[in-house]
């Protein structure tokens, strides 16, 4: 299993609470107040209903502590488990009210993070046959970076930057903006502390060949096919570190990965994975 660590509860305790808000709202859960007993309890089964791998548990776990302390959940598969159809993955206890309250964020979450960790699992192998990694983007859905990142990892695969402030990453439209290749190099050069990385984007086999001739840590080859990321791989020959992005999807993984490129970054992996189909089964007493 890939080594992983949830992140602490600060970092997403903020996130849980507005989403338990806006399904609350002002009033609460109407429903289960005036249909459900006060003294009524409920077992849940945590079920995954397709195979996938499991991301989200201490996000759901956080969730139902949230709504009341008096909720239990037992983990019968921990974190990062490929699970079965059907496998039960978790099982949670409490006042029948309180674990409805907080039931369809806690899956929501769930869903959403064993969904990216799912496909991200099968693309990272698919790469790893040829020695590559596979990385997601900064295209994530908005208040939900941190988790959709961390789910990447819990398939397998390996974060790229965080925001805008982790790393130099010099794109096409900065290159126009400063007049070149050349002219973005010179002002990168001397205005970067040695603990930051810089990575330079390049669209052609041409700029390829400026950039070579420069001190940067990694290069971005944009929309190349896998045969001209051959021929860029072997031009950089181990120089740097070469990425290949732009318009990747899962099952394209091992060709391009064939290249002998370094790295694979699929923004398809945060923005548009489908969620992985997981319910709760409910027993009362």
């Amino acid at each position: 299993m890939f080594d992983f660590s949830p992140p602490s509860p600060l970092v997403y305790q903020d996130l849980l609470k507005t989403a338990l808000l806006e399904d609350l709202g002002m009033a609460g859960d109407l429903t289960s107040e005036v249909a459900v007993p006060a003294t009524a309890r409920a077992r849940t089964e945590v079920r995954v209903r397709p195979a996938g791998r499991i991301a989200g548990l201490p996000m759901a776990v956080e969730t139902f502590r949230l709504v009341s302390p008096e909720i239990s959940v037992e983990i019968l598969r921990p974190e990062g488990s490929d699970v079965a159809p059907g496998e039960v993955v978790a099982v949670v206890e409490g006042p029948a009210r309180a674990v409805m309250t907080g039931e369809r964020v806690a899956l929501n979450l769930m869903q959403r993070l064993s969904g990216i960790a799912t496909v991200t699992a099968r693309a990272a192998a698919d790469a790893a046959k040829h020695g590559a990694r596979v990385a997601c983007t900064r295209k994530t859905t908005p208040g939900l970076r941190a988790l959709e990142k961390y789910a990447v990892k819990v398939g397998g695969g390996v974060n790229h930057r965080f925001g805008l402030d982790d790393g130099i990453l010099v794109k096409d439209n900065h290159i126009a903006a400063a007049g070149g290749l050349d002219a973005v190099l010179d002002r990168i050069q001397g205005r970067v502390g040695h603990m930051v990385k810089v990575q330079i984007e390049v669209d052609s086999l041409d700029q390829l060949e400026v950039l070579l001739k420069r001190p940067v840590d990694a290069v971005l080859l944009d929309n190349m096919g896998p045969d001209v990321l051959r021929k860029a791989v072997a031009m950089v020959a181990g120089r740097m570190i070469t990425e290949a992005s732009g318009g990747i999807r899962p099952e394209m993984v091992a060709d391009y990965a064939a290249s002998g490129v370094d790295m694979l970054s699929l923004g398809w992996l945060t923005h548009s994975a489908p969620s992985l189909d997981i319910g709760l089964d409910f027993s009362f007493s």
